[in-house]
């Protein structure tokens, strides 16, 4: 069995399912590279396998400190959150947490003392959260591809200072080409060419050819239709991560 490992070689092994060459399928090949970007959209956009949890490094311009905004690479699906905001007193001997480490480091060196530093962190931790929240409030948008921050950044981080942002993003399949080669996505492609050469013979339903074969692209149509819905369900059920899994 062919390993698909190009657009091309993908469009072609669903083609050979559908009954190609053996069977003429009435379609444009512009048609496929459509029904291809139909499919990869949707299985990016739906299936757990097309997403990675990843960390981006960015450089602060002093254009974003004014206006409060970050741009972000396209792949990214979602950003959970933003890391680097820390207080800027965080590092000075009057922080708690300085403090805290200077005074109880030697103290971790038995498990009893491991434990209190732990539930003291915690402690700490939960009244951050209470008293100023977690981390800095931002809106993510996909389609601007822009991080709007509810802040001044300006106050937590100066021009050419690093971030860091927690994200989720699309496995590109330019760049990892196995991706051709998922069963999920040419069993899609394979309905979706499918619907496509129905829904184009469907204009001649009826038409009766030499020999008395009468072209019905509605069955394939309709097939094609329920078979489609069925597998939706599926990834729904099986593959799709749950409605509050993104946030940002």
């Amino acid at each position: 069995m062919a390993k698909p490992t190009t657009r091309t070689e993908l469009a072609d092994y669903c083609l050979r399912e559908l009954g190609a060459p053996v069977v003429e399928i009435n379609i444009d090949d512009d048609q496929i590279e459509d029904r291809l970007d139909e499919a990869i959209q949707y299985w990016q956009e739906y299936h757990s396998d097309a997403t990675v949890k990843s960390l981006i490094k960015h450089q602060v311009t002093s254009t974003e400190i004014t206006n409060n905004e970050i741009t972000v690479p396209d792949s990214v699906l979602s950003v959970v959150r933003v890391l680097g905001f820390e207080d800027l007193s965080a590092s000075t001997m009057f922080n708690a947490k300085y403090q805290m480490h200077l005074n109880d480091f030697y103290g971790m060196r038995n498990p009893s003392g491991l434990v209190n530093y732990e539930l003291t962190s915690q402690y700490m931790s939960l009244v951050e959260d209470i008293l100023n929240g977690h981390g800095v409030s931002i809106a993510f948008n996909r389609h601007k591809n822009t991080i709007k921050f509810h802040a001044e950044i300006g106050d937590h981080v100066a021009e050419n200072d690093f971030i860091v942002f927690e994200t989720y993003q699309t496995v590109n399949p330019s760049t990892y080409t196995d991706v051709y080669d998922d069963m999920g996505l040419k069993e899609l492609l394979t309905l979706l060419i499918k619907k496509q050469w129905g829904q184009n013979l469907s204009k001649f339903e009826g038409m009766q050819l030499p020999g008395g074969v009468t072209i019905s692209g509605a069955k394939i149509y309709d097939d094609a239709v329920a078979d489609l819905k069925e597998l939706k369900e599926t990834w729904q059920l099986r593959y799709e991560e749950p409605v509050d899994f993104f946030i940002g």
